[in-house]
């Protein structure tokens, strides 16, 4: 059975074929980061980053922010994986953005 990280890794490779799919968004960096650090490294990362990513940005001007990181990490079944800062800086982004689940 796999566990919640993998589970969270295998939901960050899909962010990435959908929008690939859907947008023709060719996430490279993205993928580079999951392959090396796994999808909750990754996932610290990209939110950790002040203003957000490109690829969040090109998200929010696509009206797809539900293939953001920071949509997944606020996923319930994906709490415990995150820290509440965490959180709160993926609710903030998400928020200031006009995307409510």
């Amino acid at each position: 059975m796999a566990t919640l990280e993998q589970l969270f890794n295998n939901d960050m490779k899909n962010i990435y074929i959908t929008a690939k799919k859907d947008l023709g968004y060719n996430a490279t960096r993205f993928l580079q980061l999951l392959s090396q650090k796994g999808g909750v490294e990754t996932a610290r990362q990209l939110i950790a980053k002040d203003g957000g990513t490109y690829g969040f940005e090109v998200l929010w001007e696509a009206g797809r922010l539900d293939l953001s990181v920071e949509a997944l990490v606020l996923d319930p079944k994906y709490l415990p994986l995150f820290s509440e800062a965490e959180h709160e800086i993926c609710r903030e982004r998400l928020l200031l953005h006009g995307y409510s689940k």
